[in-house]
């Protein structure tokens, strides 16, 4: 119920690959990626070559194949070191694979491999050895996967033989950790007993991902602590019933999660505060416990056995570890220097991004294998997408904000949790709609805000309270300059308390605007959405309203009809009410307008509320002009400014918009990775540009209604009108002849 899923995530990494330099595997550099990659290769070349040495062609063939396959996917990453010399592997390689199908003599073909092998050595190697052999076991995983699923031999014998090379790697380079030793040996030893007897993959793949978790040391805080010990006493409560029920088998899975699933996550607290209470928990859980089931011992004995030797030190170090964790939240939380958001290489900052996409991808695989009833697939994807891939975005996300890294580990463990108990599909999918908002927010985290996006964000600020407090200062200008020449200036105070009421009535809706996005809790993104989709609506509507009056003349009959309208009433309550519409129906659009970029633009805030005031500041100056200076403004150029950055804003709401009911399944997610440019988040918060087709085809056609009806209202209209004119003006003519 663990693995099925788990290749599929390794090829969705290798095609990722092509475009840019990062392993199937582990956060690598460029030492490691070459070392695993000529490792597996010339791997693939021995067995090829074994095959020939018996004459065995169709073996040789598919060793051949599955080699080609491997280097083709890989070839980035020797490109790097050498493209012409990593070419010339790679066709020498397709040259050996074709001679090899076209049945040319065997010591011929030899000689090939062992030049091609002698070529490889060439190639610089190096690096962290147990990063390289966490790589080697991935491809293990893998092709042992593709070996029991679809029964091919020569996917059979590639695992043992990588298991063996990691094993050789280990021996040569072992750690000085006596204990980890002891326990990467147990473990190879146990791994090498599974796959020998072709034991389930799921099985094979846990162990695997044991060891490669002890090799790559990532796991370095614990999930829940007390949640992890809970669940270990749920497991053995379900170990008992099944040996009671003759099920060993079960019982043999059960006490295999316990340890490599829970219990490894706890082995580093534990080891601070006694390490030979960690040397007796694992060997009784991972060794006498798994004989004792293994031998079909009395049901009562292995009972026993856990409520007497298990069970009573679990609980000591349960009491033991959450001494440790106070003296650390109190002491520690204040003393260690956490780096600040961003504050990462330039390769980490990739590396996430890329990891990101594929856990995406994966998590899409999850809720599809689990809407089909295979929770044996959904779990499998499910471990994948954390142990293969976020568990290295926390490297450089653990070390900027471990709290939420803890959130987020979390979250995954209760994904597997729920799947493993095949609980409804709204409970999956609402645990994986949290994952997602938190793997933006990891990316966030990581990379930083940059330059340009807050650039974007200041500027569309700007652009937002400058286009909607424009017409606002235009009327109001208008209107006073109307009361003063009809000498009516003792209503000027009234459009003024008619102003003040407007903003604070604004004020109150923004506050309102507030609590219920602060209240929506698991809807919040759908209530961001909807204001995202209202917000897009609104700015279409408003462009266009623009640029219908984007001639000085036409607004100024505008202008001139509101101020007469207000005039020809009379009273005092008119001039109220018209300052106070004017300007709170723009307040409104305003509130609209930045709940909605707020919602995209996190950790940008600053640069929102600076584009505010100094807009604010600039439409004072520009009615301090009007008003004091009389001077006539470049309506048709501001006009035109604010209606183009208007259809831009409303692009990008649509695009946050769509992404966000694709967060919540409301609206399918077809990736487009490689097709769209893959934008960091905040810059693609603050474009609306993401690689997916349903956000393209949203942004295009409302790009494509843009066009045509700015060029219907710019173009085609006033020549229509043109002609209209010029029609009367002839008929004129002819009658008056």
């Amino acid at each position: 119920m663990k693995s099925k899923f788990y290749w599929y995530s390794i090829i969705i990494v290798l095609i990722l690959s092509v475009f840019s330099f990062t392993n199937v595997g582990y956060a690598q550099n460029e030492e490691e990626n070459y070392t695993t990659t000529i490792t597996i290769t010339g791997i693939g070349l021995e067995l090829t070559k074994q095959a020939l040495l018996t004459n065995d062609y169709d073996s040789a063939e598919k060793y051949a194949t599955l080699t080609n396959n491997f280097y083709g996917k890989n070839i980035q990453f020797l490109r790097a070191f050498n493209s012409d010399f990593s070419d010339e592997i790679h066709i020498k390689l397709l040259d050996l694979h074709s001679a090899i199908l076209s049945k040319s003599e065997s010591q011929d073909l030899i000689n090939q491999i062992e030049q091609l092998q002698e070529t490889l050595t060439l190639i610089p190697s190096g690096g962290n050895s147990n990063t390289v052999i966490a790589s080697i076991l991935s491809e293990a995983d893998e092709q042992y996967q593709i070996a029991i699923q679809n029964d091919i031999r020569e996917s059979y014998f590639l695992t043992l033989s990588l298991i063996e090379h990691s094993k050789l790697i280990l021996e040569q380079n072992p750690s000085s950790n006596n204990r980890l030793n002891q326990e990467l040996d147990s473990f190879f030893h146990e791994l090498d007993k599974l796959v020998s007897n072709k034991s389930d993959f799921v099985v094979v793949g846990n162990l695997i991902t044991a060891i490669q978790r002890d090799l790559v040391q990532t796991e370095t805080i614990t999930i829940d602590k007390a949640s992890l010990y809970g669940v270990i006493r749920d497991l053995y409560s379900e170990l008992f019933t099944a040996v009671n029920s003759g099920d060993y088998v079960t019982a043999e899975e059960i006490a295999i999660e316990a340890y490599l699933e829970n219990f490894e996550y706890l082995e580093s607290d534990i080891e601070k505060v006694d390490e030979t209470l960690l040397n007796s928990l694992e060997i009784n859980m991972r060794e006498k416990l798994r004989d004792m089931i293994v031998q079909k011992e009395n049901p009562t004995v292995i009972i026993t056995f856990i409520e007497n030797s298990i069970l009573p030190d679990l609980a000591k170090a349960e009491a033991m570890t959450s001494k440790l964790t106070s003296v650390v939240d109190t002491s520690l939380s204040s003393e260690k220097d956490l780096k600040s958001m961003g504050d990462t290489s330039e390769d980490q900052k990739s590396g996430v991004k890329n990891k990101i996409d594929i856990i995406r991808e994966q998590l899409e695989e999850t809720l599809l294998h689990y809407s089909r009833g295979d929770t044996q697939s959904a779990h499998a994807s499910a471990r994948s997408a954390y142990l293969d891939s976020y568990e290295f975005v926390e490297i450089p996300l653990r070390a900027i904000d471990p709290d939420f890294t803890l959130e987020v580990e979390y979250q995954f463990a209760t994904l597997r949790n729920l799947i493993k108990q095949e609980a409804p599909q709204e409970e999956i999918q609402d645990v994986v709609i949290g994952i997602r908002r938190n793997l933006d927010e990891s990316e966030r985290i990581v990379t930083g805000t940059g330059e340009i996006a807050p650039a974007i964000a200041f500027t569309s600020s700007f652009a937002v309270i400058f286009r909607e407090g424009l017409e606002s200062v235009l009327i109001l200008g208008a209107v006073l300059t109307y009361l003063e020449a009809s000498r009516n200036t003792k209503f000027k105070p009234y459009v003024y308390y008619g102003v003040i009421v407007a903003i604070a009535a604004t004020i109150v809706t923004w506050f309102l605007a507030s609590y219920i996005v602060d209240i929506s809790g698991a809807n919040r993104e759908l209530v961001e959405a909807v204001a995202a989709l209202s917000a897009t609506a609104v700015l279409f509507y408003v462009s266009f309203w623009i640029l219908n009056k984007i001639e000085h003349k036409k607004w100024m009959e505008f202008v001139k009809a509101k101020v007469w309208q207000a005039g020809a009433t009379g009273g005092f309550m008119v001039f109220v009410m018209l300052s106070f519409f004017t300007v709170y129906r723009e307040g409104f659009e305003t509130v609209l307008f930045y709940q909605a970029m707020f919602g995209f633009a996190k950790y940008m805030e600053l640069f929102v509320a600076l584009g505010f005031v100094i807009g604010i500041v600039s439409l004072l100056g520009l009615f301090f002009i009007m008003r004091k200076l009389g001077r006539r403004l470049p309506l048709r150029i501001l006009f035109g400014l604010t209606m183009g950055i208007g259809a831009y804003l409303s692009i990008a709401f649509l695009g946050n918009a769509i992404r966000e009911l694709q967060i919540l399944d409301i609206i399918p997610y077809t990736s487009m990775l490689g097709v769209i440019p893959r934008l960091d988040i905040n810059m693609a918060a603050m474009t609306g540009i993401y690689p997916t087709l349903e956000t393209l085809i949203g942004q295009l056609m409302l790009l494509g209604v843009y066009l045509f009806a700015t060029s219907y209202i710019l173009i085609a209209k006033p020549r229509k009108e043109q002609k209209l004119v010029a029609m009367r003006k002839s008929r004129n003519i002819s009658d008056e002849q």
